[in-house]
């Protein structure tokens, strides 16, 4: 197969899978990884690709911010093995504070009912889980709501923030890696993260491997602002000596 034709054929790929992998692909054509990230790099130039961690997203992408169903059902089992091992990190009792992701509604699913804790958030599925809870005082902060993150943003929140300090919070991320840190794609929604990364004692990112390299347009938190990254066993090796590199505590879950 002529590079034109592979290249062709990656660009399909990127658009139909909003994603292409080096390895699988250089894999799957029969070429070296190396032969594969040359052929990535000349349709970056071309505008067609975004080159990330270990391979490209289409630059249609960039733009699209998938709703909360969807993205709990992308790398659903590592998202829940992460919450997990989140519950691990909650003190005995204490404040505790969930921004609005996924990952994080689901470690409000699994705080443990014989915890005394007092829980904020911005995430109205995380709410939605504890509201009932005997055993949990539960502040939801106020604001515009996104329909896109079912989160609420902007001064209200921002405000209430800015007088509060928060044992522990545990944040999701839509992007992550060693130079960019903590992103994701709504600058409204990165200033609430921001806020509640200076509220917080100790900050604990809640990602899944795929995340990482992956870097969005607002950043909220700058790697050294992170305590503890909580990620799944696909982060592969070369990652976590970046990560461990740059004096960030790793547990893989």
């Amino acid at each position: 197969m002529h590079g034109a034709e592979r290249r062709q054929m990656l660009a399909q790929r990127a658009r139909r899978d909003g994603r292409i992998d080096v390895s699988a692909a250089a894999e799957e054509f029969g070429v070296a990884p190396e032969t594969l990230r040359r052929d990535l790099s000349a349709l970056e130039r071309q505008g067609v690709v975004r080159r990330v961690y270990g391979g490209a997203i289409p630059v249609e992408r960039l733009d699209f911010e998938p709703g909360v169903a969807t993205r709990d059902q992308t790398n659903a089992a590592a998202k829940e093995r992460i919450a997990r091992a989140a519950v691990d990190l909650l003190p005995t009792r204490g404040t505790v504070l969930l921004d609005a992701g996924t990952t994080t509604a689901r470690l409000a699913r699994l705080l443990p009912e014989d915890r005394e804790l007092t829980v904020v958030t911005n995430s109205l599925p995380a709410a939605n889980q504890l509201c009932a809870r005997a055993n949990c005082t539960l502040y939801l902060l106020g604001g515009r709501v996104r329909g896109t993150t079912l989160a609420s943003v902007e001064s209200w929140a921002l405000d209430v923030l800015d007088g509060l300090t928060v044992d522990i919070g545990f944040f999701g991320a839509n992007g992550f890696s060693v130079s960019g840190g903590g992103t994701t794609p709504e600058p409204a929604e990165a200033a609430v993260k921001a806020a509640m990364v200076r509220a917080c004692r100790r900050r604990v990112l809640l990602v899944d491997h795929s995340k990482y390299g992956d870097d969005q347009f607002s950043r909220f938190a700058a790697l050294s602002e992170v305590d503890t990254v909580v990620t799944d066993s696909g982060l592969d090796e070369h990652a976590r000596e970046e990560l461990q590199r740059a004096d960030t505590e790793v547990s893989v879950a």
